[in-house]
């Protein structure tokens, strides 16, 4: 009998998926294992593989379609077999059985089978795992599947590299995440001095969602700088118990920023806060969203519950969002902007001075840390020094808040910065 293979629910929140490449076509054997399809969130991308024998019978949509999940895709069958029962519109799949397979089978991200040394062994691993393994030096032999049916992803990599031994007098090795290349874009015409791409679908929705936000909001801006210097102290501290082994967590001044951000958002609940016209969601945890450059787009995954964390604890945590969000592998329902009450963005490694960044509604506000300049500053009565001085940029809704509340609290985010106790 013949099977539909339905577009996957990846998360809670994703209502549809933007189909990406068709990797087998009408007419061809498939084996259970076989990759079908690629699909994509509004941040993240995934395959889908087919969970039987057969002939791939029919596809019911082209690349480039945007797909509700739980649809008909495509047809598995027997050759010959009808298809009609199940174009989209009259399937009949249930989602409560539809939910639980597919969210338990979202790491599955570009897999396939290589071959082993030994007789009559396979190995199931991602390109992006095999990647980094190859990249890391690892042997793909001594790496432990955590996958579906014990493939190897990317995380099983990540965990097997962290586990390499550092001697106390060594510089440990941070491996930075590698980056999911992005798909090149399609040239729609080119002259003799110019081409016209294709925008990628997810700079499309990045795109919607910036200027939906503009505007549906009062968006307003306010500067102003910290003192760095208690900061840039602790930084070097943590640095060198890090380094000696005495804790296992880098912590960076971007760590030392959000937690300073946390403890002045229990102290001004109603910036923590979702606007919702006529009525305002207050929190009681801080769930923050951390905005990470990646090669896919900016995304801004959400850390449930940060006000529950140390500093070592929440540095793991956003080191852990930052690389699941490059390497693709990220929760889709941890990247709704509904997810956070407040978000950090960092340019200071870039060297900016100051900007303005746009809020994630239906959040009331967003911080922007700037880099560190040296500027004068009045030390003790009539003296003055060049003092490291950090850029804040708060930008928040004025719908929402008023420009008092909003400088109050801009003021406290200064005030724990300087006065830092971790």
């Amino acid at each position: 009998m013949a099977t539909p293979v339905i577009m996957p629910r990846q998360g809670q929140s994703v209502e549809s998926c933007i189909l990406g490449q068709w990797y087998k076509s009408v007419g061809d054997k498939v084996s259970e294992g076989d990759i079908l399809f690629s699909y994509e969130t509004d941040k993240s991308s995934f395959e889908e593989e087919a969970k039987e024998d057969g002939t791939l019978l029919a596809t019911f949509f082209e690349e480039g379609d945007e797909i509700p999940v739980l649809v008909n895709v495509a047809v598995i069958g027997k050759e010959g077999e009808s298809v009609e029962e199940f174009r989209p519109g009259g399937e009949t799949v249930t989602e409560e059985t539809t939910v639980e397979e597919t969210v338990d089978e979202a790491p599955k991200v570009e897999e396939f089978e290589v071959e082993d040394n030994s007789p009559d062994k396979r190995i199931r691993i991602s390109p992006l795992a095999k990647n980094m393994a190859a990249k890391l030096g690892l042997a793909i032999q001594s790496l432990k599947g955590s996958g579906p049916r014990g493939r190897i992803i990317a995380r099983d990599v990540e965990m097997a590299a962290a586990k390499t031994v550092k001697t106390p007098t060594a510089q440990p090795q941070v491996q930075a995440a590698p980056k999911v290349a992005p798909a090149p874009a399609v040239v729609l015409e080119e002259g003799d001095d110019y081409e016209i791409k294709a925008i990628p679908n997810i700079r499309k929705l990045i795109a919607t969602a910036m200027h939906q936000s503009l505007q549906n909001s009062a968006q307003l801006t306010h500067h102003m700088s910290a003192d760095a210097r208690k900061m840039m102290k602790l930084r070097k501290k943590f640095k060198k118990e890090f380094t000696e082994g005495t804790i296992s967590q880098n912590v960076t001044i971007n760590d030392l920023v959000c937690f300073a951000v946390i403890r002045a958002l229990e102290k001004f609940p109603q910036v923590n806060t979702h606007y919702h016209g006529d009525k305002m969601k207050w929190f009681k945890k801080v769930h923050l969203g951390l905005a990470v450059d990646t090669d896919r787009g900016l995304m801004v995954p959400a850390l449930k519950n940060a006000d529950d964390l140390s500093i070592t604890g929440l540095s793991s945590q956003l080191k852990q969002l930052s690389t699941a969000a490059r390497s693709g592998n990220i929760n889709p329902d941890l990247l709704n902007p509904a997810e956070a009450t407040f978000t950090v963005s960092n340019l200071g490694n870039y060297g900016v001075e100051m900007f303005t960044p746009v809020i994630n509604l239906p959040q009331v506000a967003i911080l922007g840390v700037c880099t560190i300049v040296p500027r004068p500053k009045e030390i003790e009565d009539g003296v003055y020094a060049f003092v490291p001085m950090m850029g804040l940029s708060l930008t928040y809704d004025h719908q929402a808040l008023d420009g008092g509340e909003a400088t109050l609290f801009l003021a406290e985010i200064k005030n724990q910065i300087e006065n830092l106790s971790v």
